[in-house]
């Protein structure tokens, strides 16, 4: 299991490289560099390299593809060394499902042309359940994580499983907003801090521009509660300590990032810090409700005290 724990690590990091990398797609214009053609490019299985967006979106598509080679071969790997109902195999099987969903969402943006300057609201819809369908993956595949470390199956208290299921939708939620936010940075960019924040007060600017005042609120908003929410796992003594301090730690610096993009204009680089401490928020909350609602390791008795003969 420990060589499956090894490859599972690998493929959840290479995953967040590539989520990084759509990113980059996304706020460069090139999720057009292919034409309206899915899953070839211009039509060509190789294409020519005639533009930087062909490029950049090529190359995306690429990586992406061997990622689902990945979830595949960890897939069938956690089947082949797991029971039904083991944690690994729950989360191999999730992150394929939502690993061919992810495809199929990709596909979707090209297809529809839901790429490059389109600012309908329909683009709006799709990047928010594209993000959406991310995160569930990027939960998939730490729990497949969890589960090949040595992770205990997960059978916790009720009050414990609505407490995460509320922090986790708000986590979802924030995070959708965060995708749209950075769809209007990319199409409507600001000149500076106050021509931004004229904009977005505006009651005749784009509907995209008016929403980038909403995700900083309940970023605040979903952070605070969240601290809150999970302070008495990070003052534990047990093995959800780490992954709670370590949750407290990226949600502060998601924070201190948000901000300074905001001031910055959201440059391309930042915006993908920003997303990528995302990611480490998300996961290192799978990690912490996985240990929170794992069930109690074994006590082992101790043996009897032996009288000197």
């Amino acid at each position: 299991m420990a060589r499956l724990a090894r490859f599972a690590w690998t493929v959840l990091i290479y995953n967040l490289a590539v989520i990084a990398w759509g990113a980059y797609v996304r706020a460069t214009g090139s999720g057009a560099g292919c034409g309206n053609h899915w899953p070839l490019c211009n039509g060509e299985m190789v294409p020519r390299a005639e533009t930087v967006q062909l490029i950049i979106e090529f190359s995306h598509r690429l990586t992406s593809g061997l990622a689902l080679v990945s979830v595949v071969v960890l897939f069938f790997w956690a089947r082949r060394v797991s029971r039904p109902g083991d944690a690994v195999r729950t989360g191999a099987t999730l992150s394929l499902a939502f690993m061919i969903s992810e495809a199929i969402l990709g596909a979707v943006l090209v297809k529809f042309q839901l790429v490059a300057g389109d600012a309908s609201a329909a683009r709006a819809v799709a990047v928010g359940a594209h993000l959406l369908n991310t995160f569930l993956l990027l939960g998939s595949l730490t729990l497949t994580v969890y589960g090949a470390s040595g992770g205990r199956p997960l059978r916790g208290r009720m009050a414990d499983v609505v407490r995460f299921a509320v922090g986790g939708a708000a986590l979802l939620l924030v995070s959708c907003a965060g995708a749209i936010t950075a769809l209007g940075d990319t199409l409507f960019p600001s000149g500076s801090l106050q021509e931004g924040l004229t904009a977005d007060l505006s009651s005749t600017s784009h509907f995209l521009i008016r929403l980038r005042t909403i995700h900083p609120v309940i970023a605040v908003m979903v952070a605070v509660y969240l601290a809150s929410s999970v302070w008495r796992e990070a003052t534990a003594a047990d093995t959800a300590r780490t992954p709670a301090r370590a949750l407290l730690w990226l949600i502060a610096a998601q924070l201190v990032a948000g901000a300074i993009n905001v001031v910055m204009l959201a440059p391309v680089w930042l915006q993908l810090v920003h997303l990528v401490l995302a990611d480490g928020v998300w996961i290192a909350y799978v990690f912490l409700a996985a240990e929170t609602l794992a069930t109690p390791a074994p006590i082992l008795a101790a043996e009897p005290y032996a009288r000197p003969a």
